[in-house]
């Protein structure tokens, strides 16, 4: 991998990327720090002259998800170094990064976790089919069937990918469809709110920062919505800069790439994320010195602005006015003849997924709400309550829960406006109108939880119902209308974010040319905080606007919308709600005493004893005996060295080998995951060339492993080896079903029948030389003879008692025989029958042979009586020490 990227990206190359990046940061910082001072004029005069608007009815809460953790749990991840899948355990924290763990254990260590990935940019895609479209069409100069199988094989039948443009792509895969549904909306959540990187409380850097990339890529000849304005300001000029570089190296490296269509495929990705990585890295901390560089400048020009502001204000307008006389006639043209006859259909296509959004909003919360009262009437008591209560608090962020408002969200379509207006894709409205929903449904729930503190406070907890459905009723109300105007400026912002680069698009050819002088009426003082390329959108802003405020307000006169009127105003509805706004937190759990929460995870990072409370619950299935967390264990991970380089390169070579008998591999492995669930322990036992004796456990045990936890194995099959005869004939396996071990002794002329056929009445025929490879759990032979070595005190007197017995009976036989006394032999013989124990009954009542074939070795088994494992057909016996066993791992 290493050796692909290199070759291609050599050092020439990377110092062409460096300068690239150079060049693009230089002409934003010119751009961002002409912004800076325009937005810090516009926050001063916000601020001094005040804004009108409405006032929102619902309470904001301003860090919902403190102490918070998203989610949590196991699947497994394809690693590109090594090309295998490893089970990983994932937390999602609150700032929606995923943060992957060699395993639950070391996130509750606080250890640093293997990887972090941060979302901003990627699209979550469940299937393969999707992923190979979208990796098909970035392969430079190829062009793929679509049957093409893609570089990678899924361990399982439910995969998730994290697809990214320019950066490194992230396989993972589940093992059930609900896990894959959860996880899905759990990723989508995570780059929803990573997309949403730039913070809206920054008055001033974040206007400043979008009126400079947007200015920045007009000026290249790119107009209109762009996808990759998403994550943080370093990710956006990262995005930025590979939006030029990115096609170039394509062009570049494309055609040099060696080998099949796949390894290409994987090749290019691997390279692509290298140079995306050198760009972020130098993005990142170019970025950061320009910030500083204006926040340093930031006080003598607020001071500035505030002692000059009239002037500055009265000088704006007199050269917006000139402006104005230039642009207007031709922007209304072009208004009445290009803009006009599509804001209805523009207007609709964005009002109608929307409004069904935010109903399913409010529908979401009264739902829960119903629930919650259901409980009460059923006795549920106030510990049931208090959780109830508490996970209400946090169902804003619940990704499942919200998933139904989400897509009806997804449905919005501007096909046909996309080509004509430049919009790339609708995803940035649908992206929007998520993270208000989002908002909004917190809101609620905040809320409502300050109204039903307050009330229980003044009333008392006497009738919880009628409590619950006031502050109920009172929260809708509000919510309907805060939607209602939430509604509306998406609407009103949409619409000119569709239209205004439209519009610039078509003006500036004709009107650029005449601005520079414009310039001569603004005093030199003044030049910072008044630039006439914003005059002059403003100028286009002011000439849509109308028709577009006209247009959303003649559409809320229609009731399918659900939208308020424009005239209804409600103000100072509740006076004292607001003064709840800046309470801490209502801890439902403690105040109606009940215990932690379920969802409880101890949090690593520095929150080392502590639990922070989980958003979304584990994955539990039913039928599962055993913890699961979301997905299975793969055994041996504890052996398989590090992906950083550390082992040596001679371990490297053994434990490969072992890896892939450890690990799963796709597609035949889902049998092997899921036979992990009921393990099987197989022993090779030592005996002597004439009699083969098999003994099988089939009663579930525990082992207590090294790390601590308890394995539960199924099946204890003990495999009696010959160690003279190494033949196929002579290696044969016994199945027993009772409690007791159960033996037969396979006559020599039957053994060639009995190779014939390997299964017959519940035996198995194990060949030495060509040993069968078992899919099953294999557990190191050291605990298999510790956990043999711990019943050998309690087997020792029984097993000395057959022994006696045995000996006795043939000492006696043998002098009977000398003397020739037959009848002394029958006694005997009876005696010894009658002496030995009765077998234990079988408890397994399937049948023991499903082909009706019984094989004569076989006849009898359920007669016979139970033997100890001698070394031949001999009268000398010898029991086999438990000690001296052989554990083979096939």
């Amino acid at each position: 991998m290493g050796d692909v990227v290199s070759s291609h990206l050599d050092e020439n190359r990377r110092e062409m990327i460096t300068a690239r990046t150079g060049d693009v940061m230089r002409e934003f910082g010119d751009v961002y720090e002409r912004q800076y001072a325009v937005a810090l004029f516009n926050s001063v005069r916000f601020e001094i002259e005040g804004g009108g608007g409405t006032h929102s009815q619902l309470l904001h809460r301003k860090d919902p998800l403190a102490g918070r953790l998203i989610f949590s749990g196991s699947l497994f991840q394809y690693l590109e170094e090594n090309r295998k899948w490893r089970n990983r355990f994932i937390t999602v924290p609150n700032s929606y990064t995923i943060n992957l763990y060699d395993s639950k254990t070391a996130h509750e260590r606080g250890l640093h976790p293997k990887m972090t990935i941060n979302c901003a940019g990627y699209k979550a895609l469940t299937s393969l089919e999707e992923y190979m479209e979208l990796i098909n069409a970035s392969l430079p100069g190829i062009k793929a069937k679509a049957s093409s199988s893609p570089f990678i094989r899924c361990a399982t039948q439910f995969p998730l990918i994290l697809w990214h443009p320019y950066a490194r792509h992230h396989y993972f895969c589940v093992m059930t469809a609900k896990e894959q549904q959860k996880w899905h909306a759990v990723l989508q959540d995570c780059v929803r709110h990573s997309n949403n990187g730039l913070s809206e409380d920054c008055d001033v850097q974040t206007p400043a920062f979008t009126d400079a990339v947007r200015l920045h890529r007009q000026a290249k000849g790119h107009y209109g919505t762009w996808d990759m304005m998403c994550g943080t300001p370093p990710q956006i000029l990262a995005n930025l800069v590979m939006e030029t570089l990115h096609p170039e190296l394509k062009n570049a490296i494309g055609p040099r790439l060696k080998g099949k269509l796949q390894q290409r495929q994987r090749n290019w990705m691997l390279i692509s994320d290298a140079a995306f990585k050198q760009v972020l890295s130098q993005t990142t901390n170019q970025y950061g010195a320009l910030a500083e560089a204006c926040e340093a400048q930031r006080v003598p020009l607020d001071a500035r602005l505030r002692t000059d502001m009239d002037q500055i204000i009265t000088s704006k307008e007199h050269v917006s006015s000139k402006i104005r006389a230039l642009v207007l006639p031709k922007a209304e043209q072009l208004l009445k003849n290009s803009i006009q006859p599509y804001i209805s259909s523009i207007l609709e296509a964005l009002m109608e997924p929307t409004s069904r959004g935010f109903s399913e909003v409010r529908d979401v919360f009264f739902r829960e709400l119903v629930e919650i009262n259901k409980n009460l009437l059923n006795g549920g008591g106030k510990e049931k309550l208090g959780e109830h209560l508490d996970r209400l608090s946090m169902l804003a962020f619940h990704p499942v829960k919200m998933h139904s408002c989400y897509e009806k969200v997804e449905q919005l379509n501007l096909e046909g406006l996309q080509q004509r207006f430049d919009v790339s894709s609708p995803s940035v409205f649908v992206g929007r109108a998520q993270i208000l929903m989002n908002e909004q449904m917190d809101n609620a729930v905040y809320t409502f939880e300050q109204l039903l503190h307050q009330s229980l406070d003044a009333q008392g907890e006497d009738d919880m119902c009628k409590t619950i459905q006031g502050c109920q009723d009172r929260v809708l109300k509000k919510y309907d209308y805060d939607s209602s105007t939430v509604r509306k400026k998406f609407f009103r912002e949409a619409l000119l974010q569709i239209t205004i680069p439209y519009m610039l698009k078509q003006l500036s050819p004709s009107c650029s040319p005449e601005l520079p002088r414009f310039k001569e009426l603004i005093f030199e003082d003044f030049s910072r905080f008044l630039l006439v390329e914003n005059m002059f959108e403003e100028v286009v802003l002011q000439s849509v606007t109308k028709d577009i405020m006209m247009a959303v307000k003649e559409a809320a006169v229609q009731r399918k919308h659900n939208l308020y009127r424009d005239s209804i105003v409600l103000t100072n509805s509740d006076p004292n709600l607001h003064l709840l706004e800046d309470s801490l937190p209502v801890d439902w759990a403690a105040k109606f005493g009940g215990d932690e929460p379920e969802g409880a995870v101890r949090g690593g990072d520095g929150d080392l004893g502590r639990r922070r409370r989980q958003v979304v619950s584990m994955i539990q299935l039913d039928g599962v005996p055993l913890p699961f967390e979301s997905c299975l264990e793969v055994p041996g991970v504890e052996l398989i060295p590090e992906e950083d380089g550390e082992a040596s390169e001679s371990t490297e070579g053994d434990q490969e080998q072992h890896e892939q008998e450890l690990s799963p591999k796709s597609p035949d492995s889902v049998n092997e995951i899921r036979d992990l669930i009921n393990p099987v322990v197989e022993m090779m036992v030592p005996v002597a060339d004439e009699n083969q004796n098999v003994t099988d456990e089939s009663e579930p045990t525990a082992i207590l492993l090294e790390d601590g936890v308890e394995e539960e194995v199924a099946h204890v099959n003990t495999v009696v080896e010959d160690p003279a005869r190494k033949s196929p004939e002579d290696k044969t396996t016994s199945h027993g079903e009772d409690e007791g071990n159960q033996s037969n002794v396979i006559p020599e002329n039957d053994v060639e029948k009995e190779n014939q056929h390997d299964v017959t009445n519940g035996t198995e025929v194990t060949h030495d030389d060509a040993p069968r490879k078992s899919p099953h759990l294999k557990t190191s032979p050291q605990l298999l003879l510790q956990q043999l070595l711990g019943n050998k005190t309690q087997e020792a007197v029984q097993e000395h008692k057959e022994e006696a017995t045995v000996e006795n009976s043939s000492q006696e036989i043998e002098t009977a025989v000398q003397e020739g006394d037959s009848k002394r032999i029958d006694e005997v013989a009876e005696s010894d029958s009658e002496s030995s124990p009765e077998p234990q009954p079988s408890t397994d009542s399937s049948p023991h042979d499903d082909s009706g074939f019984q094989s004569p070795a076989n006849e009898g088994l359920e007669e016979a009586e139970p033997q100890p494992v001698s070394n031949g057909l001999n009268s000398e016996d010898k029991i086999i020490d438990p000690a001296d066993v052989e554990v083979v791992l096939t």
